[in-house]
């Protein structure tokens, strides 16, 4: 089992996705209210060397010599990527000796306004990061940010990277009702969206619960009204998760020991990382599914979020 290698696991986006996790659990430059990996626990903007570079290679190493190819090595996890210094070595290491792999990072953005940042994300493909709020005060609501980031720099970072990035840029927006879509946001979002110019815009909201109670997912309909009014050709709607049980790569035996276990006693995401030795993340893909097939609840207590098998 490795340690800061998950899956593959199967992605909505980019199929067959290998992980790789360089910081710590919600080690993180935010904290999200929308988060489904729970609350960020060490909320900083210092860069360093969270997981050893030597420890991340070694397991890559050995992933290639004994795995068939992924169709994304992804840079995710639960916390913010960009925030481990040696990012762009490893990324370096993967187009040096895996050429033919593509290279994906999923990051929150808040980092790009530093140019040692962008220029260590340069020779990856894709870049999927986020951007929940072009106002200050929907800023702080929705990210609750570490005291140094404000919104203009996070998004001039992003504006900055994307006229320096030669390969393709996703720009993932989640919309919470009554958080982030007012029409003071949205339309300065859109005047962001324009300078950034990503290849695509896409609409997300909560698929299960967040970190905070009394939030609630977009309707369909109502991610659809933001896409009429910003007219944007390239902006896009997340399909459902529920697709994913037909991913090659969705594993029946990982959802059966996730029902198994839920079915005893209710689990926080944490219980269910020390139990099944899975990568939160790739746990969040199965609960996505058996959510979409209404077969969990979800209760909040003290220690967080815990869910049940629905008998």
């Amino acid at each position: 089992m490795y340690k800061h290698l998950f899956g593959p696991v199967p992605s909505r986006r980019l199929g067959m996705s290998l992980g790789v996790d360089l910081v710590p659990h919600k080690v993180c430059s935010l904290n999200c209210i929308y988060c489904e990996c729970g609350a960020t626990n060490k909320l900083t903007t210092d860069r360093k060397e969270y997981v050893s570079y030597n420890e991340v290679i070694r397991e890559l190493k050995d992933f290639f010599e004994n795995n068939d190819n992924p169709d994304y090595v992804t840079f995710s996890g639960a916390g913010e990527p960009t925030l481990n210094i040696h990012i762009g070595k490893v990324i370096e290491y993967l187009k040096t000796n895996h050429s033919d792999v593509s290279i994906a990072v999923l990051t929150n953005g808040s980092l790009l306004n530093k140019p040692d940042v962008r220029q260590e994300l340069m020779q990856s493909d894709l870049i999927l990061p986020s951007l929940d709020a072009a106002t200050n005060s929907a800023f702080i609501k929705i990210d609750r940010p570490s005291n140094n980031l404000n919104i203009d720099d996070y998004i001039q970072g992003l504006i900055d990277f994307s006229k320096e990035f030669k390969g393709i840029i996703w720009l993932e927006v989640m919309i919470l009702p009554g958080v982030n879509d007012d029409l003071e946001n949205l339309n300065k979002l859109k005047e962001a969206i324009l300078k950034i110019n990503p290849k695509k815009i896409q609409l997300n909201t909560l698929d299960r619960p967040g970190v905070i109670e009394n939030i609630r997912a977009a309707s369909r309909v109502e991610l659809q009204n933001i896409i009429d009014l910003w007219e944007l050709k390239n902006a896009e709607i997340i399909a459902s998760s529920a697709i994913r049980k037909d991913n090659k790569s969705f594993r029946k035996d990982t959802e059966n020991a996730i029902i198994e276990t839920i079915s005893r006693r209710p689990c926080t995401l944490e219980d269910l990382e020390k139990i099944l030795g899975l990568h939160v993340n790739e746990i969040n893909k199965y609960l996505d599914t058996l959510d979409s097939d209404n077969k969990i609840e979800t209760y909040r207590q003290e220690r967080g979020i815990f869910y049940q098998f629905k008998k």
